[in-house]
């Protein structure tokens, strides 16, 4: 059977795939999307994991989409429909007391414990969002490239680098002083040089930390917690929200977005390795022994698997290849989706009436240093024994997840190792950790572990397996300082490209990295586009 042949060929399905598919096939291009799962989406899915309970399986809250993403795609038109929280983030703490943050209400939460935060609080929201509104003009662009000689190619990069430093110079002085100081600092510090009181410092630190295998009081952690102020919902910035029909929604309507511009997408379609003839990656074999052609080929898998398991390290830079193996993926996360016979009774604000603290993100972290603890029991012991949880429950603002009556819940728990020592398994260990987690729920809303009806586990195996997230990363690549920007996923491939002609990256192993943005698949299609176009002019 001959080979088909496309323009492009997209390896992975999940939504950078899908945004960069759609913007090639916009432009005129024939483009094959090929997904090893049954469905679309990636990590960006909603399933059924109990009869009658539907739930976003791994990536579950809305804010990093991005605006320009959603109107080019026309994602509205298809079906997408994203509702804000009633509550931003509901913080229950041990004694029974509580933060509930949110529009009108943040200031005067803070007030409880300290008044001098309350004062404060403005004045760090401006700041963090004057960064945000500068960085996020840097979200839809390649990051400088770093390249050899004084080509053309560099004369292009030096001026893209004049381009960000007008870009950076709309921050005055301070304002450049505290962007160093997120990218350097330990969170914990940063945000103690703003605030006195440990709950406010534990709701805003717990963005430091999600997703992210580390403690508070690591070195760049304060970075992380800026990455998750890039979003926003609906045109609210720094908001967060729900996909009504779970993160699958916004998925479906990329995928019914791109074939509306004439995208062949095929799932069940396993790639087995990259094709490459002298130096460039022409194509791809299945693992059911069929080739698909493409002059492109845009990987939106991680990229440590691409280099290490798809492509022949005979036809790789070595210097790139052993850089690849050490790219450092790992989140520290296990993922846990719950049906609920009743909603949960929290101490610190009893009721099993839906309230807007139901609605928010329920952060079980109520300091700094139980989040450092969290982490270094799983570096010494492979989990929590006190873990960090966020909680959310989406069946309050959208019926559609369960039965009548009924909720679902999704748990994002943290801290734990990305493999276990001693030769143990997460395949062994899956039941107890998710025991843990139910427990540790059960303290702050008791009566919880007796509502759970049913329970969906993902420990950092199971992710890795079901969804490619190799080590459970959720980011596809850790974001340390060494794997940002133009460093990402290395010094000298910031710009998209491969190390093989013809071979592009479209996932979040490229800037801006993680978090369900449409920003690398925007990206990548803008940079193929332009090198396809520059190769047609000159085969002419």
């Amino acid at each position: 059977m001959p080979a088909q042949t496309f323009d492009v060929v997209v390896i992975g399905g999940g939504h950078n795939g899908l945004v960069c598919a759609a913007y090639l096939a916009r432009a005129g291009l024939k483009v094959k999307v090929l997904e090893r799962r049954s469905v679309v989406g990636g990590a960006a899915v909603t399933e059924e994991f109990h009869p009658g309970f539907r739930n976003s399986v791994a990536a579950y809250t809305v804010s990093l989409l991005n605006p320009k993403v959603i109107a080019d795609l026309d994602l509205t038109a298809h079906g997408l429909r994203i509702v804000e929280r009633p509550a931003m983030n509901f913080l229950p703490l041990p004694g029974g007391e509580y933060l509930l943050t949110g529009e009108g209400r943040t200031k005067s939460e803070i007030a409880k414990f300290s008044q001098r935060d309350a004062n404060r609080y403005d004045a760090y929201g401006h700041a963090l969002t004057r960064i945000a509104d500068v960085l996020r003009k840097l979200v839809l662009t390649a990051p400088p490239n770093v390249v050899r000689g004084a080509t053309l190619s560099a004369l292009r990069e030096l001026v893209h680098l004049g381009t960000l430093g007008n870009h950076l110079r709309r921050l005055d002085l301070e304002e450049q002083r505290l962007l160093l100081d997120l990218f350097t600092k330990p969170a914990a510090e940063f945000l103690s040089d703003w605030f006195e009181s440990e709950p406010i410092k534990a709701l805003l630190g717990f963005d430091s930390i999600v997703g992210n295998y580390a403690s508070p009081f690591d070195p760049g952690t304060a970075y992380v917690l800026l990455h998750h102020a890039f979003g926003e919902v609906n045109g609210k910035k720094g908001a967060w929200g729900h996909a009504i029909g779970g993160m699958g929604a916004i998925t479906q309507a990329m995928a019914s977005s791109a074939a509306a511009c004439g995208v062949d997408i095929e799932t069940d379609a396993e790639v087995a390795e990259l094709v490459i003839e002298q130096g460039r990656a022409v194509g791809v074999a299945l693992r059911n022994g069929q080739a698909i052609k493409g002059r492109a080929l845009a990987a939106n898998v991680n990229l440590k698997l691409l280099y290490t398991q798809l492509t022949s390290k005979d036809a790789l830079p070595r210097a790139f290849s052993e850089r690849m193996e050490r790219f450092k993926c790992c989140s520290g996360t296990f993922r846990m989706n719950v049906a609920l016979s009743e909603l949960p009774s929290f101490t610190a604000l009893p009721g099993r009436t839906a309230g807007p603290h139901h609605g928010a993100g329920i952060i079980i972290g109520p300091s700094l240093a139980y989040m450092d603890q969290a982490y270094r029991d799983a570096r010494a012991h492979g989990w929590s024994r006190v873990p960090i949880i966020e909680m959310l429950i989406p069946s309050t603002l959208d019926d559609s997840l369960a039965p009548s009556g009924a909720h679902v819940a999704s748990l994002f728990c943290q801290h734990v190792a990305p493999e276990l020592g001693d030769g143990r398994s997460w395949d062994d260990a899956r039941d107890e950790v998710a025991d843990l987690m139910i427990a540790t729920v059960d303290e702050y809303a008791p009566g919880f572990a007796k509502s759970v009806i049913a329970r969906q586990a993902l420990t950092p195996l199971d992710l890795e397996r079901e969804f490619g997230l190799v080590g459970g990363d959720i980011f596809h690549g850790a974001l340390s300082l060494n794997q940002l920007f133009s460093a990402r996923p290395m010094l000298g491939y910031a710009d998209y490209r491969g190390p093989l002609r013809g071979l592009y990256h479209c996932g979040a192993g490229a800037h801006p990295g993680g978090g369900v943005t449409g920003a690398p698949g925007h990206n990548a299609a803008k940079v193929i586009l332009a090198d396809l176009k520059r190769h047609f002019s000159s085969s002419l």
